[in-house]
């Protein structure tokens, strides 16, 4: 047991290496893009399936109430809390239009639109995705294996190249940690870190 955990222990580590390594330009342009969103007024809506409707929550949780430092909330919303909206448009529409018909009605140009997708090919964020570029939200999307499709729809894609589901979410969710610091510094302690 404790040779598989060890095991497990390294893969994760290794998958947030490479992640590491292939992606540090665009999460630092993510970083940026987020920051200057905020700086505007803009807000952040973020989604998915899954474990990973647990991440949007999870990330919105950290960027309204606090991250590590003491700071004013900032305005993120997870599309994937409301039950009533969700199972009203999955009843009445079609469960790939839950997260377009939020945006639609939330979103507003110079937003951010984060999509999570460990496939890629998550319909329902593909779709918030792309009305969200139409738009003038900026799209973020966090997608794993091979980047699916939506990889090549958003303007920044941190791609976990794994095919391991929960490796995956591991490195979205250091990342998004990432992320969250990240703004808060450049917001609120040294904004001119680059």
């Amino acid at each position: 047991m404790k040779d598989h955990l060890v095991k497990l222990f390294r893969e994760s580590c290794q998958v947030k290496e490479a992640f590491l390594n292939d992606n540090l330009g665009k999460l630092a342009d993510v970083i940026d893009a987020v920051t200057a969103a905020l700086k505007a007024g803009n807000k952040i809506l973020i989604f998915g399936n899954g474990g990973s409707a647990a991440d949007a929550q999870h990330i919105a949780a950290e960027f309204v109430n606090r991250f590590i430092i003491e700071r004013p909330p900032l305005p993120a919303i997870a599309l994937t809390t409301d039950t009533s909206i969700i199972t009203s448009i999955g009843n009445d529409y079609d469960f790939s239009e839950i997260f377009a018909k939020q945006i639609r009605a939330l979103g507003q140009e110079g937003d951010i639109a984060w999509g999570i997708s460990t496939s890629g090919n998550s319909q329902n964020v593909l779709k918030g995705l792309e009305l969200a570029k139409k738009m003038g939200l900026v799209t973020v999307a966090f997608t794993g294996k091979d980047g699916g499709a939506i990889a090549a729809l958003a303007d920044y894609c941190l791609h976990v190249a794994s095919k391991s589901t929960a490796r995956i979410q591991e490195a979205h969710i250091t990342a998004s940690h990432a992320i969250c610091e990240l703004v808060d510094i450049r917001l609120f302690q040294k904004p001119d870190l680059k």
